[in-house]
């Protein structure tokens, strides 16, 4: 790993020393302070990072904040590497990063780090644009010209050319390559080129811009990007955009009146596991399974619940799923889950309910009735806790058929 790069796992408390300095925190606690205190904790003198994953680059240092579940990963020394192995095949499943395979994305060999995958992912996309060739557009354009053509703005005129008869203050349609859409490109490749000074991806960045066609340097927000039009043409853009989306999103330079740049590309790792079991497990739904997630009923007076994932077996059969990224520690789940769990069997009718933690063994469920409290005898609900192995069997490589193994429980 570059001497410029810190890996550390979530949860995990990264004090001032070595590569890490000041000023580094500094930064990150004004990054922090920016999102709500959401990402890590500030202690004295340094971070305890919380449940989000991903990399932050501050002022010329890269920390990776990888996912780890307590217990040592098949008793190898290199664990920051399988889990950064790990959780890039995550992101890759969830489609929120695009490598055909991690082995392909030749991590641990270029001893690179998760924002240059998405920056190469990003440049690969504009090469491919360029290739085919970039997209022209109508945009309106306002501003002195030679020759009188669309609208002639009187107060612009008068005010800029008392003295130039010869010139027009006028608005116009312009119909060329720079428009919002390359605009935001540009943007995001300036991003790029200044946050990989020195890198490997620099000289190919630079390369890109050169080829790229000169447009209006723009001050990009969440705003721009819902102004971006949206038709036939511009779909080969999406990808890029979608990237481009989150490079400039994530961008704060000079943040409260600093001078710190930085790029935090974070992702709450309970999100992310649920939503990796969620695809597997739709992957593997067969033989008369459906798998659906995001499903929600009124709960109270507007509020709204919503399980994880609800399995439907042969459309009589309802199963709950409620995903948790913990180590459980003497198989007992908190009173809160519990409750939670009734509910999810009482709204969807389910008999079965599952909490489902990551392991490295799997352990089938098993399912205890809740008590009824009014009858005094046990309920039809049931619920168990479900561990189910991240990696597969002797590897270090995650297990690709998980889904399946989840689903077997209720056959």
């Amino acid at each position: 790993m570059k001497d410029n790069t810190i890996q550390v796992f979530e949860h995990q408390f990264l004090p001032i020393g070595g590569n890490f300095k000041q000023h580094h925190f500094v930064a990150l606690s004004k990054l922090n302070a920016l999102h709500n205190d959401c990402y890590f904790d500030v202690r004295h003198n340094g971070i305890k990072f919380k449940q989000y994953v991903g990399v932050i680059q501050a002022d010329g240092l890269t920390i990776e904040i990888l996912p780890k579940i307590d217990i040592a990963v098949n008793q190898i020394s290199d664990e920051k590497a399988v889990w950064q192995k790990a959780l890039i095949e995550m992101l890759r499943v969830t489609k929120k990063l695009k490598v055909q395979k991690v082995g392909e994305a030749n991590v641990t060999k270029q001893n690179i780090h998760l924002l240059d995958i998405y920056f190469e992912w990003f440049l690969n996309e504009v090469e491919v644009l360029l290739h085919q060739g970039l997209i022209k557009q109508y945009y309106k354009q306002t501003g002195n010209v030679k020759a009188l053509k669309g609208k002639l703005e009187f107060a612009g005129h008068i005010a800029k050319n008392l003295v130039h008869k010869e010139r027009f203050y006028t608005s116009h349609q312009v119909y060329d390559k720079d428009h919002l859409i390359h605009q935001i490109i540009a943007k995001a490749l300036n991003i790029i080129a200044q946050c990989t000074k020195g890198g490997y991806l620099y000289g190919k960045c630079k390369s890109v811009q050169l080829d790229f066609p000169e447009v209006k340097d723009i001050k990009a927000t969440a705003d721009t990007f819902t102004k971006i039009p949206v038709s036939r043409k511009t779909k080969p853009y999406d990808t890029a955009l979608a990237i481009a989306r989150l490079i400039i999103l994530n961008y704060a330079p000079n943040i409260s009146k600093g001078n710190e740049k930085m790029l935090a590309l974070l992702f709450d790792m309970n999100t992310l596991w649920e939503e990796y079991i969620l695809i597997r497990l739709q992957e593997a739904a067969t033989n008369g399974f459906t798998v659906s997630g995001q499903q929600s009923l009124h709960f109270w007076n507007g509020i709204t619940i919503r399980p994880d994932i609800v399995i439907t077996k042969n459309e009589t059969e309802v199963f709950i799923i409620d995903t948790k990224w913990k180590n459980i520690h003497y198989s007992v789940p908190s009173t809160h889950d519990l409750r939670q769990m009734y509910v999810y069997n009482d709204y969807w009718k389910s008999n079965c309910a599952i909490l489902l933690y990551p392991h490295y063994t799997t352990r089938k469920p098993d399912f205890k009735s809740f008590e009824n409290i009014k009858e005094n005898k046990e309920s039809h609900h049931q619920c168990g806790i479900g561990k189910i192995s991240i990696f597969k069997p002797d590897s270090n490589v995650l297990n690709e058929n998980i889904g399946t193994e989840i689903l077997n429980w209720f056959i």
